[in-house]
């Protein structure tokens, strides 16, 4: 048996204090780190440590690079942004896996959590995640359009908080306005809105509105988007931003 490892490392989403122990101790073991080139970029660089970036649409490939070199013996870290098991790469490692080498099956393989995109955003929001909510990627790259819709429509009429996920790029800038346009035809159009753009980074941004006056075209792909439920709704702090609040109970009292 092979005696690489291979860590699947969450870096979080930007800070490095946001990194945990754990993941740190993973990379200073590492002898190769894989990963899409900005977030490789994101970990100082070593003399002693091979550094392997790719596309970011490249994810099975560099799980099979990564798989490659921890069953050849190296001690490999293949790093995400946010948390590695939401929308990143320790799919991507174990649909290599299932497919691949039968070898890679006996490989030691650990998914080392980081924090997510959404805990992030909701942090600075207040508590917009307080009650059930749900976690859906508008992008279509990988599942039909018709899928995303579908989801949406069943993620509003049952009332989650959603979060929006990879809500607009260059490729697919349209998408958003049309997520956008299907929920406000199944949410009160004062249903509390957050963009909350690289958050944690130094050009961390929160807008804040209503399904009925936002503007989708703010958001791109550094933006985590918050759809509040009918129960979500904002805590006036005068001049301060305002914190966005789903509480624990459902269709209680004021």
């Amino acid at each position: 048996m092979s005696k690489g490892k291979l860590w699947i490392v969450g870096l979080g989403p930007g800070p490095a204090h946001w990194i945990t122990p754990e993941a740190t101790s993973a990379l200073e073991q590492a002898g190769d780190i894989v990963g899409y080139g900005p977030y490789v970029d994101r970990i100082a660089p070593r003399p002693d440590q091979r550094r392997h970036c790719s596309d970011n649409r490249a994810e099975l490939q560099r799980a099979k690079q990564a798989l490659a070199l921890a069953s050849s013996g190296a001690h490999v870290a293949v790093v995400s942004g946010g948390d590695p098991g939401v929308f990143a790469m320790a799919a991507a490692v174990f649909e290599a896996v299932e497919c691949g080498d039968a070898a890679w099956r006996a490989l030691h393989i650990e998914v080392l959590p980081g924090i997510s995109a959404m805990q992030a955003a909701a942090a600075r929001l207040g508590a917009p995640l307080g009650h059930d909510f749900c976690a859906i990627s508008l992008s279509d790259n990988l599942k039909s359009w018709d899928v995303v819709a579908r989801r949406l429509k069943a993620a509003a009429e049952g009332d989650f908080v959603i979060a929006l996920y990879n809500p607009a790029s260059k490729a697919r800038p349209t998408r958003v306005h049309d997520a956008f346009s299907l929920l406000r035809t199944h949410r009160a159009t004062t249903t509390p809105v957050a963009f909350a753009r690289a958050i944690g980074r130094p050009d961390e941004r929160i807008v804040l509105a209503t399904l009925g006056d936002a503007d989708p075209g703010i958001a791109d792909m550094s933006t985590l988007v918050m759809i509040g439920s009918s129960e979500t709704r904002l805590i006036d702090r005068g001049e301060a931003r305002p914190w966005l609040l789903t509480p624990r109970s459902y269709g209680g009292a004021r």
